[in-house]
């Protein structure tokens, strides 16, 4: 007879080996009917920072010191949020019929979407990677704190993940909503202009702006490689745990609700 510890031990690798699967699922159906495949997570970050350079260096060259990386470094920051963000909106009635005839945690599919965004995301960080070395960003012991970034800007996305997925449920509209607000959103995040050329009042917008506090820190410590001011460091991390938190008692408070929506 197997005792209480090893058998929730079994449900959790049960769980986990769902979400591999599911993970696996999104990721090939994102390149279902391309012929570069994957290949496009790291060819798309670098055609778009060439298109971007060529139009913008010209006008930010004296404010910004190295705009190809400056640009690809919040540019890959968005994508991230964006895309994961995206996906997991849509995840509880993509899966409508999975979470019907399985009996599956409801969060399984939220998660399995931000953790595919996650998995992209990372294809995409080789050509960053690449791109450092193009131009000479040499390493330094700051650039570990990119991985602190990434991992509270994951629980950030996590947290609207889940809220997104039970409104969606409900208001289908939310769905076109949330693409004008990313819109504005995304100009409200300083990626391709200085920060500091901003008006005061901007400054105050964007400096309130929770992706805008994990692009800074990643700029910091990738390409200038210095700390971040700490109250850049308090936002990175209290955004992430402060979204997490709500949008995950929001969806379990939620989830029996969506069952019978669904």
């Amino acid at each position: 007879m197997k005792s209480a510890g090893a058998g929730n031990r079994e449900e959790i690798r049960q769980y986990y080996f769902v979400i591999r699967e599911l993970v696996g699922r999104e990721i090939k159906r994102k390149y279902a009917r391309s012929f570069l495949g994957i290949l496009w997570s790291v060819l798309n970050p670098l055609m778009t920072m060439a298109v971007m350079s060529m139009i913008f260096t010209t006008i930010f060259k004296r404010s910004i010191e190295n705009f190809p990386i400056y640009y690809l470094t919040g540019q890959i920051i968005w994508q991230f949020f964006s895309g994961a963000t995206n996906a997991a909106m849509t995840a509880l009635v993509d899966n409508q019929t999975l979470l019907l005839k399985v009996k599956l945690p409801k969060q399984t599919f939220v998660l399995a979407r931000t953790y595919a965004a996650l998995t992209n995301f990372g294809y995409v960080c080789i050509a960053y990677v690449l791109m450092l070395f193009v131009f000479r960003i040499r390493p330094s012991v700051t650039m570990l704190l990119f991985v602190v970034d990434v991992f509270f800007l994951l629980l950030f996305s996590m947290g609207i993940g889940y809220l997104l997925s039970i409104l969606y449920v409900f208001f289908a509209d939310v769905k076109y909503l949330y693409s004008i607000i990313l819109t504005l959103w995304m100009y409200m995040s300083a990626i391709f202009y200085p920060y500091e050329s901003t008006t005061e009042l901007m400054q105050k917008v964007i400096g309130s702006n929770p992706v805008y506090a994990y692009i800074s820190v990643a700029r910091d410590a990738v390409l200038y490689q210095r700390w971040p001011e700490p109250v850049r460091l308090i936002q990175m991390a209290g955004w992430g745990i402060v979204s997490f938190a709500v949008g995950y008692s929001v969806f379990r408070k939620n989830e029996n609700l969506v069952m019978q929506k669904l």
